[in-house]
Order: C-alpha cells, then sequence, then structure tokens
C-alpha cells in the first residue's frame, strides 16, 4: 500500500540528511584528531585559549548526549508502525465437539479482502487483536479521490464488520479506522 504523505516523508528526508551531516561531521573530527588528515595539525587546539573547561562541563556535555541520544532512539522507535501480533484464538467452548482455533490474521485478511471488493476502496489492510471473546479490529483503508467517504464508512461498519461479528458471534467489536484518499498521479509526459 503505498499512499503520499508530505509531511512524514518530508520528516524522514529531514532528519535522515540532519543524521547524515553529523556523522560526517564527527567522521571529520575523528579523522582530524587521529592525524588521517594531512592539511589538519593535531596540536593546534580546537577552540582559541589554552585554558581547559571545569571538570564539570564535560560531564554535562556526556550526560547531555547520552539522553540526547535516548531521546533520538525513543523517536526512531515511535516512527515504526507497529501493529498488534496475530494470535490464536479458540472459538469452540464445549470440549466434546473439538477444537476450533483461528488465527486472527485469518479473520483480519478475510475483512481485508471483503472490504476491498467494495467500489471505490484501492486497498485495505486490517488487525485484529484481543481475546476471541472481546477482538478489536484495527482498519486502514484507502480509497480513491472521487469516493464518498462517509458511504464508504457506512459499509464497512454496517456490511464487513457486521459479517465478522456473525462469523466470530460476538456481539461488539470496536472498530479503528483510519479512511485514506489515494492520489490520482497523471502520468510523465514524453517529450
Amino acid at each position: 500500500m503505498t499512499t503520499v504523505n508530505r509531511p512524514a516523508r518530508l520528516n524522514r528526508s529531514l532528519l535522515a540528511l540532519i543524521g547524515l551531516l553529523l556523522l560526517a561531521a564527527g567522521g571529520y573530527l575523528i579523522a582530524a584528531q587521529r592525524g588521517w588528515l594531512g592539511w589538519a595539525d593535531r596540536s593546534e587546539p580546537l577552540t582559541p585559549g589554552t585554558a581547559a573547561p571545569p571538570t564539570w562541563v564535560f560531564y554535562a556535555i556526556v550526560v547531555g548526549a547520552i539522553v540526547l541520544g535516548l531521546l533520538c532512539l525513543r523517536w526512531l522507535g515511535a516512527q515504526l508502525f507497529r501493529m498488534p501480533n496475530s494470535v490464536k484464538w479458540q472459538l469452540s467452548e464445549d470440549k466434546s465437539a473439538g477444537d476450533i482455533i483461528l488465527s486472527s490474521s485469518t479473520a483480519a485478511d478475510a475483512v481485508a479482502a471483503d472490504i476491498e471488493s467494495f467500489d471505490g476502496v484501492r486497498s485495505a489492510s486490517a488487525w485484529l487483536s484481543g481475546p476471541g471473546r472481546a477482538p478489536e479490529l484495527h482498519l486502514v483503508v484507502t480509497a480513491g479521490p472521487e469516493t464518498d467517504l462517509t458511504e464508504l464508512r457506512r459499509r464497512i461498519l454496517g456490511e464487513a464488520v457486521a459479517r465478522l461479528r456473525q462469523a466470530l458471534e460476538v456481539g461488539v467489536i470496536p472498530v479503528t479506522m483510519e479512511l485514506r484518499v489515494a492520489e490520482d498521479r497523471k502520468p510523465a509526459r514524453v517529450r
């Protein structure tokens, strides 16, 4: 599924550029300190003046760098698209009839295929989480620009989710839904 999310793409591009610039600057400074650059004299001071700063300044810089690094790692972890792992549900309660085991990904794939059959839907992804008797449905649906989103939402909730409730034999399924509108890209002109 491909969508156009310009702010996120710009955000990631700028962060990647800043990261590459910082890596290059760090590599340059390490190379200069090791004497690998012929035109940089490692005996010259980095800043003017000969007095060393107080010791606490070095500790503050190290602590600040560690905190900043941990915050960056936390931010990077938040950028990953994570959905619940599929689980196996035991649908039969009567042990004498045998066990009926259903993977949540199997049910979710059926819901996604059902939604993709609706008019105007370009793609659909579904995830089911939670226990088998109280599942939660997470949907990401991409529709064409001409699609009536209100009608599409009504059909998804009234038809696809209703069929899932009937299949799983549950009364209520909480649904989180993200509706996206795909851009129609004009073909490039060949000159």
